[in-house]
């Protein structure tokens, strides 16, 4: 039996995870002072890594899928778990574009001369130490390291058990293209254990953890924000809006819907709750919801979204605050778009948020008012991705104001310093 301390803990954990915050620390000053060259070859050679160990990491997947089936984790959850060909072969991919991405460490930001004779500089530097807790997306493992590494970053990171065995296989992945490069593989450790007391003592370790990355449902988010005894990047849920003006096209309305909630519904990104006026409601949403109905989705609605079409089942209050992450969308319909983003800024997360409108001054409208960390004009929020805008990858989108908002990519793992340069200047 192992031996507990006053809240519980086991020691043992304590011990496995402050030595592997000391190793992170270590390795982490070399990986800061790594040049461009090294830090992009690790990160090919971990891409080219996973493409030739493909058949070992979907065997280890199968293996972890039977287990969470076994469990009774719903299709949605088991589809963040699940990994295929394409799956891998897109993991590999975000790799090679996040290595070929520019170096933030080290840019200039800004620069500029003083009255005395001093130059100063604001430069990009690491973070540091960054723990990164996360559930379910095995690929998670392959984004984190990749981008903590170009930001020259050593990361913990501590993934969920559903995946132990698949990410486990693509961090040494990581790992080996970290040594055939020279740099310390210690940059990128995982805790080799599913206990949760390992999340216990990352969020305690303040002494080498410098920022925790949370990446799970609402229950995580809400325990690292809680316990972290250091900054948090977290976003708490993903209650995504698409609103239709009564200025929009009902085709491209009505697509944009249906792939924004069922292109896969347990991201993230997935729209929630569909806001429409009432004059476009009038016109397309009985369309709309043979649209999503075809596409096996449930719809719930307000009284007046139900009094048009009597498929639609009458939503409860939960509704408008519900992350469904599964084959469910509620409609309200609003008069303008004024109703439209006060409902999102009381009701949203501050994630991902759309218009649907050929009114361009509306759509500036909106974009200007909705306070979320995203905001998109005539596209599918499907679209919040890292890889999608051109970051290579993501380690999580962040709704919080501070330091990071939006997708969490190498930039944004990134701060930054002053360099003030003399010759022999004294303050009088």
């Amino acid at each position: 039996m192992n031996l507990k301390n006053e809240t519980g803990e086991d020691l043992e954990i304590e011990g496995m995870i402050y030595e592997m915050g000391l190793a992170a620390r270590k390795a982490g000053r070399i990986l800061a002072s790594a040049g461009s060259k090294d830090k992009n070859q690790a990160i090919k050679e971990a891409s080219k890594n996973i493409l030739e160990q493909k058949s070992s990491i979907l065997v280890a997947n199968k293996r972890d899928i039977e287990t969470a089936t076994e469990k009774g984790l719903s299709g949605a959850l088991i589809d963040r778990l699940f990994l295929d060909d394409k799956r891998i072969e897109a993991m590999a991919k975000g790799l090679v574009e996040v290595a070929e991405l520019p170096d933030p460490v080290g840019t200039k930001l800004s620069e500029w001369d003083r009255p005395n004779g001093l130059k100063i500089s604001r430069v990009r530097v690491p973070l540091g130490v960054i723990g990164i807790i996360y559930e379910s997306r095995p690929n998670v493992t392959a984004d984190a390291g990749g981008l903590c590494l170009k930001s020259g970053n050593s990361a913990i990171l501590r993934g969920g058990s559903d995946t132990f065995n698949t990410s486990s296989l693509i961090l040494n992945c990581l790992k080996e293209g970290l040594v055939t490069v020279g740099l310390p593989p210690e940059a990128l450790q995982a805790p080799q254990t599913t206990d949760r007391a390992a999340v216990g003592a990352m969020l305690a370790m303040s002494e080498f953890i410098d920022v925790i990355v949370p990446r799970g449902g609402k229950s995580l988010v809400e325990r690292v924000q809680r316990e972290a005894r250091m900054p948090v990047f977290a976003h708490l849920e993903g209650i995504c809006h698409t609103y239709i003006h009564e200025n929009s096209q009902s085709d491209m309305a009505r697509s944009i819907v249906v792939n924004a909630k069922m292109r896969r519904t347990g991201i993230c990104g997935a729209t929630e709750t569909v806001l429409i006026d009432r004059n476009a409601a009038n016109n397309m949403l009985k369309e709309l919801t043979s649209d999503l109905i075809n596409s096996g989705c449930e719809v719930r609605g307000d009284l007046v979204a139900k009094s048009l079409d009597d498929r639609i089942s009458l939503a409860s209050d939960t509704d408008w605050t519900t992350e469904y992450l599964d084959s469910i969308i509620s409609i309200k319909v609003v008069d303008g778009v004024e109703e439209a983003i006060n409902h999102i800024n009381d009701y949203g997360s501050n994630h991902t948020d759309a218009i649907i409108t050929d009114d361009r001054d509306v759509a500036d409208h909106f974009l200007n008012q909705v306070d979320s960390g995203i905001v998109m004009h005539n596209t599918s929020t499907q679209f919040a991705d890292g890889g999608e805008f051109g970051m290579g990858a993501e380690i999580g989108i962040s709704t919080g104001r501070l330091h990071a908002r939006g997708p969490v990519g190498a930039e944004q793992l990134t701060t930054y310093k002053y360099v003030v340069s003399g010759d022999g200047q004294l303050r009088p």
